[in-house]
């Protein structure tokens, strides 16, 4: 009954918030912020006889996840009509969400008009009126009487670009399911729908693989700081129900498997495919040399392409040189070097990179990798490069004028692992730079030079979170938000539209939704109110450049 009592409190107040705080912006409060917005007189009250309407719609669209928000935020459950249904009377359609097909908005576009009996939501795609509902959701507030109300509104709306994503890197700690699906929850309501997952790397290998039961039984022992951790994955069960559950909000996800290096749960698992190694960096590679490996990762993909519907595999390709020690004296990565006339260790690894291409199309994907693969020889068809070395423009430029297709993820300001505050002490910091909110919002104008040219093949931006001092939830959260707000902003609003001071006063309210949540986030605006979570250790300050 207690707890019964302090949820209804906290429902309370959270109702009560709005009414305090949205009027500012008169209530249009939706983050990312819409590229057009015309605010009118009036309001329409969102009720228990409210209907939601569908038009002109001969394809699949849910409003399942809109109607299950409502009825957890705010205890109402909306009734829904079908489709095109002739009995419906004008006077039946009132106080109704109507969902109208309208062909000449483009894909993910929508167009919103409040009125106070009726909202007129139009899309061309179910995308369209998924995040329609989206923002009328963020509109909701209370007004004196307790009523549920929405401000009358013309909206809009479309995305500035196409990907719009956030990486969590669960191999280095384990996060668990539920934290994803919260996670995607919250992505759906910021019109976020790219979910990267990092699964593979050197503490941990997190999905299961049924050719290579090793692979989890072994390699998904360990974390970034405890060798010894309880073994955590996830089955294939389990990415079976994220993906549904993304897709549910529209979401796609994107999974990376690690090579040919950041392998080493693989290579401790199946030590015949090891590349070798030194010291911390033992077993750092996959062995580019044997038939074996490329079969092992054929087998692996085959499973991998099954699970994730997504026409992307990330195979990461970065960083190889950490732990390559071996291939300098190894006499069967030598004597393939000769045989196949590849000069060097390097072009060993291009030849690597190539294969892992092929493998990938194979299964009718497209590879991506981080910007080390544009020097690889790839055909730009078959590949989309990551850039991420931020002090390396040189990759960005490479890439592009090579005929990629690129998603900006750069260190500064799309590295989550970096500090957000001059008086945090855990994380990353290049020099003097680290990532506050404001400069995370500054993207991608602070680059527009260096794409101004090629903007077409911009596929969009990603948000990345490495999780090397992210020992749990409280910290993932904490590092997370508020700035996945301000990525979600720099891939849907144009640049001219976009405004801090307004983007502030909107993730004030923003933050309440996070807080009905259970989000630990980091408070902009009372910073002594949420001391930073400790990682591993205190030990763990990184400064770079």
């Amino acid at each position: 009954m207690m707890r019964f009592l302090t949820e209804r409190l906290l429902l309370s107040l959270l109702l009560l918030f709005p009414l305090i705080n949205t009027h500012a912006n008169g209530g249009i409060n939706i983050i990312p912020k819409p590229q057009k917005v015309e605010i009118k007189e009036g309001q329409f009250e969102l009720n228990r006889k409210t209907q939601i309407v569908k038009k002109g719609i001969t394809y699949d669209v849910s409003t399942e996840v809109f109607k299950k928000d409502i009825n957890k935020s705010y205890g109402l459950s909306l009734i829904e009509s079908g489709i095109n249904d002739a009995r419906k009377s004008k006077q039946s359609i009132k106080n109704s969400i109507l969902l109208q097909h309208d062909a000449d908005l483009g894909f993910e576009a929508y167009r919103i008009d409040v009125k106070e009996n009726e909202i007129l939501c139009s899309a061309s795609s179910s995308e369209g009126f998924f995040y329609a509902l989206q923002s009328l959701i963020q509109m909701i507030s209370t007004d004196a009487k307790n009523r549920l109300t929405i401000p009358c509104v013309e909206i809009d709306d479309k995305p500035l670009l196409s990907w719009r994503g956030y990486m969590l890197d669960d191999s280095r700690h384990f996060f668990g399911k539920e934290a994803v699906k919260q996670y995607l929850d919250i992505m759906a309501r910021l019109k976020l729908n790219r979910f990267h997952w990092h699964l593979t790397d050197e503490p941990a290998w997190r999905i299961e693989i049924k050719r290579y039961p090793l692979l989890t039984s072994i390699g998904a022992i360990g974390s970034w700081d405890d060798k010894d951790a309880p073994h955590a994955f996830y089955s294939q069960q389990d990415v079976k129900e994220i993906v549904a559950y993304a897709a549910e909000r529209h979401i796609m996800v994107i999974p990376e498997i690690d090579m040919p290096g950041h392998a080493t749960a693989a290579a401790r698992s199946y030590p015949e495919i090891s590349g070798g190694g030194e010291g911390r960096w033992k077993d750092f590679t996959f062995h580019p040399a044997k038939e074996e490996t490329y079969e092992f990762i054929d087998n692996i993909m085959t499973e991998i392409a099954d699970l994730f519907p997504a026409p992307y595999i990330h195979i990461g390709a970065d960083e190889v040189h950490y732990g390559n020690q071996s291939w300098f004296t190894d006499k069967t990565m030598q004597d393939f070097i000769k045989a196949n006339n590849l000069k060097n260790e390097v072009g060993l690894e291009h030849y690597f990179v190539r294969r892992a291409c092929d493998i990938v199309n194979s299964k009718g994907k497209k590879m991506i990798g981080w910007d080390e693969i544009t020097s690889v020889g790839l055909d730009p068809s078959k590949a989309v490069v990551m850039w991420w070395r931020h002090d390396k423009p040189e990759a960005l430029t490479r890439s592009l004028n090579d005929g990629f297709d690129v998603i900006l993820t750069p260190r500064i300001p799309c590295y989550f692992d970096f500090v957000q505050d001059q008086s945090h002490e855990i994380g990353r910091r290049w020099g003097n730079k680290f990532n506050e909110l404001t400069t995370v919002y500054d993207f991608p104008e602070s680059i527009s030079s260096l794409i101004a040219n090629n903007k077409s093949q911009i596929l969009g931006l990603q948000a990345n979170l490495w999780t090397e001092r992210v020992a749990g939830k409280e910290r993932l959260d904490f590092m997370t938000f508020p700035r996945l707000l301000a990525i979600a902003e720099d891939g849907w609003t144009d640049a001219e539209k976009k405004d801090y001071e307004d983007f502030e006063k909107r993730v004030a309210v923003f933050l309440i939704y996070l807080k009905s949540e259970g989000i630990n986030y980091f408070d902009i605006f009372d910073k002594s109110t949420t001391p930073e979570p400790w990682g591993p250790s205190k030990a763990d300050v990184i400064s770079e450049g």
